[in-house]
Protein backbone atom coordinates (compact mmCIF):
# COMPACT_ATOMS: atom_id res chain seq x y z
CA UNK A 1 0.00 0.00 0.00
CA UNK A 2 1.10 3.05 -0.88
CA UNK A 3 1.81 6.10 1.72
CA UNK A 4 0.28 9.56 0.73
CA UNK A 5 2.20 12.35 0.93
CA UNK A 6 0.69 15.43 2.16
CA UNK A 7 1.52 18.72 0.42
CA UNK A 8 2.91 21.53 1.85
CA UNK A 9 3.65 19.63 5.40
CA UNK A 10 5.27 21.72 7.83
CA UNK A 11 6.90 20.00 10.96
CA UNK A 12 7.44 22.15 14.07
CA UNK A 13 9.52 22.06 16.93
CA UNK A 14 9.18 23.09 20.34
CA UNK A 15 11.70 23.14 22.83
CA UNK A 16 10.84 22.10 26.68
CA UNK A 17 11.25 25.67 28.02
CA UNK A 18 9.21 27.39 25.38
CA UNK A 19 6.51 24.37 25.93
CA UNK A 20 6.62 25.18 29.47
CA UNK A 21 5.08 28.23 28.47
CA UNK A 22 4.53 32.30 29.87
CA UNK A 23 1.64 33.17 31.82
CA UNK A 24 0.11 36.22 31.21
CA UNK A 25 -3.17 37.65 32.31
CA UNK A 26 -2.98 41.19 30.15
CA UNK A 27 -2.39 41.75 26.71
CA UNK A 28 -1.30 44.98 25.65
CA UNK A 29 -1.39 45.80 21.70
CA UNK A 30 -0.22 48.21 19.59
CA UNK A 31 0.35 48.85 15.75
CA UNK A 32 1.98 50.50 13.12
CA UNK A 33 1.23 51.12 9.60
CA UNK A 34 3.62 47.80 9.43
CA UNK A 35 3.52 45.70 12.29
CA UNK A 36 1.40 44.83 15.25
CA UNK A 37 2.96 44.59 18.53
CA UNK A 38 1.50 42.26 20.85
CA UNK A 39 3.12 42.49 24.69
CA UNK A 40 1.94 39.63 27.14
CA UNK A 41 1.83 40.99 30.84
CA UNK A 42 1.77 39.19 34.27
CA UNK A 43 0.10 41.62 37.27
CA UNK A 44 0.23 40.11 40.30
CA UNK A 45 -2.36 41.19 43.15
CA UNK A 46 -1.05 44.12 45.17
CA UNK A 47 1.93 44.83 43.03
CA UNK A 48 2.24 48.37 40.87
CA UNK A 49 4.53 47.37 38.82
CA UNK A 50 4.26 44.23 36.54
CA UNK A 51 6.66 43.37 33.77
CA UNK A 52 6.32 42.57 29.96
CA UNK A 53 6.98 38.74 29.86
CA UNK A 54 6.85 38.24 26.16
CA UNK A 55 6.61 40.30 23.06
CA UNK A 56 5.37 38.89 19.88
CA UNK A 57 5.70 41.02 16.64
CA UNK A 58 2.92 39.97 13.70
CA UNK A 59 2.78 41.23 10.11
CA UNK A 60 -0.97 42.82 9.65
CA UNK A 61 -2.34 39.93 7.56
CA UNK A 62 -1.12 37.12 10.30
CA UNK A 63 -2.39 39.30 13.13
CA UNK A 64 -5.45 38.96 11.43
CA UNK A 65 -5.24 35.14 10.59
CA UNK A 66 -4.59 35.26 14.47
CA UNK A 67 -7.53 36.98 15.67
CA UNK A 68 -9.55 34.49 13.55
CA UNK A 69 -8.09 31.47 14.76
CA UNK A 70 -8.54 32.70 18.09
CA UNK A 71 -12.25 33.63 17.33
CA UNK A 72 -12.89 30.33 16.32
CA UNK A 73 -11.18 28.67 19.68
CA UNK A 74 -13.54 30.28 21.88
CA UNK A 75 -16.21 29.29 19.66
CA UNK A 76 -15.08 25.73 20.17
CA UNK A 77 -14.19 26.19 23.68
CA UNK A 78 -17.66 27.99 25.02
CA UNK A 79 -19.83 25.45 22.84
CA UNK A 80 -17.76 22.51 24.82
CA UNK A 81 -17.52 24.29 28.12
CA UNK A 82 -20.12 27.26 28.56
CA UNK A 83 -20.08 30.77 27.82
CA UNK A 84 -16.37 32.27 29.28
CA UNK A 85 -17.39 35.62 31.53
CA UNK A 86 -15.40 38.63 30.85
CA UNK A 87 -14.09 39.51 34.38
CA UNK A 88 -15.77 42.88 34.30
CA UNK A 89 -12.84 44.67 36.04
CA UNK A 90 -11.75 47.64 34.90
CA UNK A 91 -8.11 47.83 33.05
CA UNK A 92 -5.87 49.75 34.72
CA UNK A 93 -3.51 53.07 34.23
CA UNK A 94 -0.36 51.86 32.76
CA UNK A 95 2.67 53.64 32.44
CA UNK A 96 5.51 52.00 30.29
CA UNK A 97 8.54 54.28 31.63
CA UNK A 98 9.69 55.59 28.48
CA UNK A 99 11.53 58.27 28.67
CA UNK A 100 10.46 61.55 27.11
CA UNK A 101 12.32 61.94 23.57
CA UNK A 102 14.12 65.23 23.37
CA UNK A 103 15.67 66.82 20.03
Amino acid sequence: MEEKKVENQMNIEISEETADGIYSNLAIISHSNQEFVVDFVRMMPNLPKAKVKSRIILSPSHAKRLMLALEENIKKFEKQHGKIKDGGAPMPPINFNIPNAEA
